[in-house]
């Protein structure tokens, strides 16, 4: 059990990380990005050949990031510049970056196994090899954390806050709303290509199926994590997303231990984000029958 929990962990901070970035759209900007599902493994398969044919392993990283901040910058103006609806916007971006994942890699998955990779040089540094994903996870993932934190305590932030929340009022005030969906696209999925680079160092490949599903899993644990803690300030409201995703990794090594086979891993997903949204509905509705029965 403490060996699934420490795995879950793991999992749970780096797909947090990618939780974080559909938060972004989801909570903060109030976008139904499905670009997700290719910045991901653009990250992944940007970070995987840069690593594969002997390139610095953090370079590589840096690398996905502006690799997926470009893929959120191209739905944000099919958005704003294209007058595409947001859902449409994120779709078409997705369904190009199949192909351009496949031309990155060359093939349809890279292997890292015999690479020099971001944990080969912290294990060199004394980091002991059972501990050096969870502390380079612990490390990356409330480092980002905190200063998401400040980026959306800044004017900047809360200009982005203010489009997601009330565009008509935002643009009164004179916040440019198109910009800010730009930006809070490009943030996002950079977010997300980071966390689909370190994934790919974590498993040991890339391939070019590893983001189908990405956004469920995102939103999954964005918002396990609200039922769980609420989001009473933007501080709580990150915390409880990396918090839900790691409720939602140990779910499924959970449902993997009772037997599950792995196939089935989507429905459960599915399921879990149905009665995680279901919850609250289901919890006013007992109420106000036992309210009702009292009286």
């Amino acid at each position: 059990m403490f060996g699934l929990m420490v795995t879950s962990l793991e999992q749970g901070l780096v797909f947090g990380i990618m939780a974080l970035g559909v938060y972004i759209t989801f909570k903060v900007l109030d976008f139904p990005d499905l670009t997700v599902d290719g910045s991901f493994p653009l990250g992944a398969a940007v970070a995987s050949i840069m690593i594969f044919n002997g390139g610095n392993p953090f370079l590589a990283l840096c690398l996905a990031a502006a690799a997926g901040i470009a893929a959120g910058c191209i739905t944000g103006f099919l958005n704003t510049r294209g007058k595409i609806t947001g859902l449409l916007s994120g779709i078409l971006t997705m369904t190009a970056l199949y192909s351009i994942n496949l031309r990155i890699m060359g093939r349809a998955n890279v292997t890292l196994l015999n690479s020099r990779t971001i944990f080969t040089y912290i294990e060199e540094w004394g980091v002991p090899h059972r501990w050096v994903f969870l502390a380079l996870f612990i490390i990356t993932a409330f480092l980002i954390k905190v200063l998401l934190d400040c980026f959306l305590k800044t004017q900047i932030g809360f200009a982005l806050r203010a489009t997601g929340d009330n565009p008509e009022m935002a643009r009164a005030n004179g916040i440019n709303t198109d910009t800010m969906k730009i930006l809070g696209l490009s943030l996002s999925n950079g977010l997300v290509a980071l966390s689909g680079a370190l994934v790919a160092q974590y498993q040991g490949f890339a391939d070019i199926g590893m983001g189908i599903g990405t956004i469920v899993a995102g939103l999954a644990s964005v918002i396990i994590g609200e039922m769980m803690l609420g989001e009473r300030s933007i501080c709580m409201a990150t915390f409880a997303t990396l918090m839900g995703s790691f409720i939602y990794r140990l779910s499924i090594g959970i449902a993997l231990r009772l037997g599950f086979a792995a196939t089935d891993l989507k429905l459960l997903t599915t399921v879990l984000v149905i009665i995680a949204l279901s919850t609250p509905k289901i919890r006013n509705l007992l109420r106000s029958t036992s309210s009702t029965v009292s009286n």
